[in-house]
C-alpha cells in the first residue's frame, strides 16, 4: 500500500489577485499530477487546505483535487472551516457523517487509516479534548490487531524553534500521547501545520510532520530542492511497517 501525504496547501480563491495564490495553486496542481503517476492507493491531506476559509477558496481547492485518481481523505487545519470543507467535498463519504468533529476511520485498505480533528473555530492551537480522546480510544480498541496510521493537523509535541506549546492545554497533548501508547497497532502519526520536516519517537510509535506544499511557506527545506514542490510517499513493508520517501516533483 502506498499513501501520498499533502499538507498546508493554503489555497486561495481563484479570483485572488495576489501572486502567492496563483503559485500555491500551481504547486498543488504539480503535486496532483505527479501523485497520479505513482500508483498511489490513497491521498491524505493533513490540513490548512485553504488560506482563508471562504467558499471561493474551497471551490478552487476542489477543482484542483478532483484531478486525483486515488481516494482522498482530509482533516481540517486551524485555517479551515469544517462546515465549508464539508460543503465543498460533499461527495466524500468520509466527510459526510454529522457530528462536532471531523473524525473517521477507513477500513478499506491493508493499513487502517484514522483521521483526527484537532481544530476548534477561532483557536490557532491544537485541541484534543476528553471527548476526542474517548472517540479515538474506542475506535482503536475496536480493531486492536489492525496496523493503523493516524493523521492529524497539529503535532502533539514541540518542534523547536518553529513550534512550541502547540496545544491549547499541555495536558491534552500528554494524554493524547499516553492513549496512543496503549495501542501498539499504531504504526505512524502523520502531521502538518509546522511547514517543515520532522520525525521523532512519540507514543510508542513514530510521528512525522511534512513541509507545506506551498513553496513560499516552507521552512528548513534544503536549498538544493529550490522552488520545486514536494510531498511524502508512505509505503507499507511486508511486515506492515511504514517507509517514508520525500517526493520532489520533477
Amino acid at each position: 500500500m502506498i499513501i501520498a501525504q499533502i499538507s498546508d496547501t493554503h489555497i486561495e480563491a481563484q479570483s485572488s489577485a495576489g501572486p502567492a495564490g496563483a503559485d500555491r495553486a500551481l504547486n498543488l496542481r504539480q503535486c496532483v499530477a505527479d501523485i497520479n503517476r505513482q500508483d498511489v492507493d490513497a491521498v491524505v491531506h493533513t490540513g490548512d487546505c485553504v488560506h482563508r476559509g471562504g467558499p471561493g477558496a474551497y471551490a478552487h481547492l476542489r477543482e484542483i483535487l478532483d484531478d486525483l485518481c486515488a481516494p482522498l481523505f482530509i482533516v481540517p487545519g486551524n485555517r479551515d472551516r469544517p462546515g465549508e470543507l464539508r460543503n465543498a467535498f460533499e461527495h466524500l463519504a468520509s466527510l459526510a457523517p454529522p457530528g462536532d468533529f471531523l473524525h473517521y476511520a477507513i477500513d478499506a485498505f491493508p493499513m487502517r487509516l484514522i483521521a483526527l480533528d484537532s481544530v476548534v473555530e477561532g483557536e490557532r492551537k491544537g485541541v484534543f479534548c476528553e471527548r476526542r480522546r474517548r472517540w479515538l480510544d474506542e475506535t482503536l480498541g475496536g480493531e486492536p490487531d489492525r496496523p493503523t496510521i493516524l493523521f492529524i493537523h497539529h503535532p502533539p509535541f514541540d518542534i523547536s524553534p518553529h513550534y512550541v506549546g502547540g496545544y491549547r492545554h499541555s495536558n491534552e497533548a500528554a494524554e493524547f500521547e499516553a492513549l496512543v501508547a496503549r495501542h501498539p497497532q499504531v504504526v505512524r502519526l502523520l502531521c502538518g501545520h509546522v511547514h517543515c520536516f520532522h520525525r521523532e519517537t512519540w507514543g510508542g510509535t513514530v510521528a512525522t510532520a511534512m513541509p507545506s506544499v506551498a513553496v513560499d511557506l516552507r521552512k528548513g527545506v534544503h536549498s538544493a530542492i529550490g522552488a520545486r514542490p514536494l510531498y511524502l510517499l508512505h509505503a507499507t513493508t511486508a511486515d506492515m511497517k511504514l517507509v517514508t520517501q520525500t517526493r520532489i516533483v520533477p
